[in-house]
């Protein structure tokens, strides 16, 4: 299995870098993450340059653009300046990075401050995602999170004063212990400091978690949840955020590019252990113990662990379930044919969709209405 030999469709790609380390990972975590320390920060960061060499050595690596590099994890902003601007630069080295890219860093509120980001920026770093979470320091604590309210606030504040212009916070509503008073509070506030993006996620308990292998007391009731998420999208709308995915809102001009690739079905080279990666028709995932990841790039081989090549059925169903999560929709045909192949049973189901008022049909494309995102999961099991 080798990603040289997965060559890209399309002209353009994205990057995905995982970095998976964290000073203490959070109780509703399930990302492929491990504690921080220098010596394994040292040992990654060798893995991850051969690893963009690797790549950089692809036949088609000569003939791709990459317009976009996404920087998750983990804590990506444990990341020294000089380190990630050794990384950019390495990427540079072995691809063409578009001038205008969009390169995002995640970023806890403690990990950064207006001198480190000013580095970031001067890197080529042009869009911050602030791990807001919650603005009640004592939720912070219960889900784990090491930044006061007030950090997260001044980590904003440093992200602007530092010229990053294009910013993004992240809040979790289904919070125990969090009501809709609260939640229309920590809405109001974050929303009052003008970022460009909003992403708000539903908690979910995913296996892998510490709080999915525990009983976890004061959750909210189903029916609090749809009303928290009801506030987001009123208040959303208020502010002049377009909600352009189920859990995404943004200001004019500012959606995340990077994930549209995830939504669109495009392109995506995956870097780091546990990244994961979509090229030509394969779909596949990196080596997640960073020992393991580490070992294979020493001895000089690519560190994927697992790898399917999609089918044109695969492709067209995972494209019209994507798609849909996104509030511009997909061609009308592609529900359409998929209502077709079981016609008297989805066909049904989407006419009371459209009659429910979960789904619409404007201008030859379907989309879910806020109603829909709401219970689109269940919506989604029956497409499948």
């Amino acid at each position: 299995m080798s990603v040289a030999e997965w060559a890209p469709r399309a002209p353009a790609l994205g990057v995905y870098v995982h970095v998976p380390f964290c000073r203490q990972r959070c109780h509703y975590c399930s990302f492929n993450t491990g504690p921080y320390r220098p010596a394994a920060m040292d040992r990654f960061l060798a893995a991850l340059f051969a690893e963009i060499d690797l790549a950089g050595d692809a036949e088609w690596a000569g003939r791709v653009t990459v317009d976009t590099v996404f920087f998750g994890g983990g804590t990506p902003s444990l990341l020294e300046p000089d380190e990630l601007a050794e990384i950019l630069g390495q990427l540079r080295k072995r691809f063409a990075l578009a001038p205008a890219a969009e390169v995002t860093v995640e970023c806890n509120p403690e990990s950064v401050s207006r001198g480190k980001l000013e580095a970031y920026r001067v890197a080529g770093v042009n869009r911050i995602s602030l791990g807001v979470q919650a603005l009640d320091d004592a939720l912070l604590g219960r889900l784990g999170r090491l930044h006061s309210a007030r950090e997260a606030r001044l980590a904003f504040d440093a992200a602007r004063a530092a010229g990053i212009r294009n910013v993004n916070a992240d809040l979790m509503y289904g919070l125990p212990g969090l009501d809709l008073a609260g939640w229309e509070a920590t809405l109001r506030s974050v929303l009052a400091w003008q970022p460009d993006h909003l992403s708000a996620y539903c908690l979910t308990l995913d296996e892998g978690s510490r709080w999915a292998s525990e009983e976890v007391p004061g959750l909210p009731s189903d029916d609090t949840v749809a009303e928290q998420y009801w506030c987001l999208a009123r208040i959303a709308r208020e502010a002049g955020l377009d909600h352009y995915e189920i859990s995404n809102y943004c200001r004019p001009g500012a959606r995340s590019r990077h994930n549209q690739l995830y939504w669109r079905g495009e392109e995506y080279l995956a870097l780091g252990p546990g990244a994961a990666g979509f090229l030509g028709e394969v779909r596949y995932t990196n080596a997640k113990p960073l020992a393991r990841y580490c070992a294979l790039l020493e001895r000089g081989a690519f560190p994927v662990d697992q790898a399917e090549r999609l089918t044109p059925r695969q492709r067209q169903r995972e494209n019209l379930i994507l798609g849909l999560r996104l509030g511009d929709g997909v061609p009308a045909a592609w529900l359409e044919a998929r209502a077709a192949e079981d016609p008297a049973r989805l066909a049904a189901l989407v006419q009371t969709w459209e009659a429910e008022g979960l789904l619409a049909f404007r201008d030859g494309r379907a989309v879910l209405t806020e109603a829909g995102f709401l219970l689109s999961d269940a919506l989604f099991v029956e497409l499948l």
